[in-house]
Parts: C-alpha cells; structure tokens; sequence
C-alpha cells in the first residue's frame, strides 16, 4: 500500500526491490501480481543476490572474537569497520 501510494505521489514506473527482504517469497510475488495490474516494471534480483547481512556481520565478529578484538561496552557504535 506504502508503494503504490510513492508511486502514484512520483509518478515512477519503476521499482526495484533489494536487500534481504527481497527474499521473501510472499512479497516478491506480491510485487509481481501489483506490476501486472498497475503496469510498473519491477526489478527483482535472483534468490542468490537476496541474502541479508546477518550473516556477514556474524562472521565478521567471529574473525574478531578469534583474533581477541574486543571493544568496550560504553563505546559508541559506528560503521566503518576494516576486518
């Protein structure tokens, strides 16, 4: 509903959906059958481009946790991090 109310606000007629959420498959489909009836092109990468960053950052605290980089609770969070 949030889409097609930017949409029509925008007047665009493209829609790429990205990230992790991309993989839901309810949702994909959902924009499927919306661009059918609302004559938007959507753009949806392949399941294997859709993955979340869960994962990565996991990982790359456990290369941390490994190699015994530990931070301070009461440092502030922040997003630039060479691994």
């Amino acid at each position: 509903n949030k889409l097609s109310k930017a949409v029509n606000k925008t007047g665009l007629k493209r829609v790429a959906v990205a990230g992790g959420v991309s993989a839901n498959t309810k949702l994909r489909q959902a924009f499927i059958e919306k661009s059918k009836t609302s004559g938007w092109d959507v753009y949806i990468p392949p399941f294997s481009y859709t993955t979340d960053n869960a994962a990565m950052i996991a990982m790359a605290a456990y290369f941390k946790y490994q190699d015994g980089v530990f931070c301070k609770l009461d440092e502030p969070a922040y997003s630039r991090v060479t691994i």
